[in-house]
């Protein structure tokens, strides 16, 4: 049995049940349809090793993977929507509080405190929207390498960034 067949058999036999478990933890039955859609298109296009055996615990990892996130972003999202009310409620516009120009300043002064070699790891993936595997490939550095010092360039930007906002 080929890959698609075996995901289209398991959506099949399983939608129901995937359905259930992912409205159970969402607010909504529309919002559980499309991360379990996200779910299976992920499944399509993915490159691992599929069996009967392996597929089942993909799933769910994925399902419960992609939920998470949801509610990461959603809490960004409120908090943001907090610093903005916040902010045009002293008089402010809204152009200063979220100025692409003022955003990219910042986020360059943080990027100035970043070694070079995890200065560059972080612009390949900011700015031109490379995967660790593609910067390290570009490279030719070591996978594992390239995603540390992304890591580490994160943790000092988003550090910066929350002690200036």
């Amino acid at each position: 049995m080929n890959k698609h067949q075996l995901i289209t058999n398991y959506y099949i036999a399983h939608r129901g049940e995937l359905l259930a478990y992912a409205s159970s933890r969402l607010c909504g039955n529309d919002l559980a349809e499309d991360i379990i859609q996200d779910v299976f298109l992920k499944l399509l296009t993915t490159d691992k090793l599929l069996s009967e055996v392996t597929l089942p615990a993909l799933v769910y990892t994925i399902l419960r993977n992609l939920i998470n996130d949801y509610y990461r972003c959603h809490a960004v999202y409120e908090q943001y929507e907090h610093y903005i009310k916040g902010a045009c409620s002293e008089g402010t516009s809204m152009e200063s509080v979220f100025s692409a120009h003022e955003i990219m300043e910042r986020m360059e002064r943080g990027l100035a405190r970043v070694p070079e070699n995890c200065r560059e790891v972080y612009r390949m993936h900011i700015y031109d929207g490379m995967k660790v595997s593609e910067i390290s490939r570009q490279l030719g550095e070591g996978y594992k390498s390239v995603e540390y010092r992304l890591g580490t360039a994160r943790k000092v930007v988003r550090a910066y960034l929350s002690k200036a906002v």
